[in-house]
């Protein structure tokens, strides 16, 4: 089926029939005009060198050849060609915390958005790799499969907030869990892939058991987790919303504080073979990980397949060519040359 790349152009197809209709209103008038001057039958012993199916005959090829132009503009194509292209990567999916305690300003403009630029820089930095993202609070859940579309995972990237998750908390152990559900199946016979990544990143406040035996599971499957860290142990207060002024309160009417448990943090790290970056007002500890990751094995992961349209306009191209051509050697007069051959004649 026949599409087209810029198919607006084609609206200049409307200039075509209005083209026809004035050429035709101007022979009648150019007829009129005649007939004031002389009758009919003395037209031709007055004009005998003039072909009125000529110049109708060269309107047409101009005008036709107009057509193809136009829709030659418009970019036709049709196919698709179906092209296979293998590649070797890694897949690494990141697990970002989005629990409320992640709006906590103690690091400038506050963790959630340092996280988010973290993230941003890390994909900036991939190749040939497969990414997954996962958001988690009370509970985990896919963001984006994985994907090697970098484009679409940095534009799902900048709609994450703390409102995106309903249960509140922090539950690591699910988004280990998840991210481990994530990841390509494996056969069987295979043996653990050391291909693959788990990063985290958070704050580190888990409120749920189970995360050391998460990561157990993690590293009998050989999947490195790593872990980045936001905040600092002292503990700062939660606003109610970014850059608020006033902050969450517990129950009694104490506030709120929130603090990076690191410990937890460097424990899951030390289980499955990561590593632990603390991600304060800089972010060297990311070159760090990345040089971690670059230390994974590549495989080979399922062909892509690409769509490449059949380029069709130089077609068009070519047959306006020739009627143009064509509309060059013909002239509006007649002529002993071509009167020989007997064309064009009325």
């Amino acid at each position: 089926m026949i599409q087209f790349a810029h198919i607006e152009i084609l609206f200049g197809l409307v200039l075509i029939p209005l083209l026809i209709i004035v050429f035709h209103l101007g022979r009648a008038v150019v007829k009129r005009k005649l007939r004031r001057f002389a009758s009919e039958s003395l037209h031709l012993a007055l004009f005998p060198d003039a072909s009125i199916f000529k110049s109708a005959y060269k309107f047409y090829l101009s005008v036709t050849a107009l057509c193809l132009l136009i829709i030659a503009l418009a970019g036709p194509r049709v196919g698709s060609k179906l092209k296979e292209v293998e590649k070797k990567g890694r897949e690494i999916i990141i697990a970002l915390d989005v629990s409320n305690s992640m709006l906590a300003e103690d690091i400038a403009p506050n963790r959630l958005e340092r996280a988010k630029q973290s993230v941003s820089r890390l994909i900036d930095k991939l190749e040939d790799d497969k990414l997954g993202l996962i958001v988690f609070a009370g509970d985990a859940y896919t963001q984006i499969p994985l994907t090697s579309d970098y484009s679409s995972a940095k534009m799902f990237l900048e709609s994450i907030n703390t409102e995106i998750v309903s249960k509140q908390g922090t539950n690591i152990a699910a988004a280990i869990d998840l991210a481990l559900k994530s990841f390509s199946p494996v056969m069987d016979d295979q043996a653990p892939s050391s291909s693959r990544a788990i990063i985290i990143i958070t704050d580190g406040e888990n409120h749920e058991q189970g995360v050391f035996d998460a990561a157990e599971r993690a590293k009998e499957k050989g999947v490195q987790v790593h872990c980045v860290g936001l905040g600092n142990s002292s503990g700062v207060p939660i606003p109610i919303f970014p850059g608020s002024k006033e902050f969450r309160k517990d129950r009694q009417g104490n506030v709120v504080v929130s603090k990076l448990d690191d410990k937890t943090l460097k424990r899951i790290t030390e289980i499955t073979g990561g590593i632990y970056v603390h991600s304060g007002s800089s972010i060297s500890g990311l070159f760090t990980l990345m040089e971690k990751l670059n230390q994974l094995d590549k495989q080979e992961y399922k062909s892509r397949v690409f769509a490449e349209y059949d380029e069709r306009f130089q077609y068009f191209v070519g047959f306006a060519m020739l009627l143009l051509l064509m509309d060059f050697f013909v002239s509006y007069r007649k002529n002993t040359w071509f009167s020989r051959f007997r064309l064009f004649e009325e």
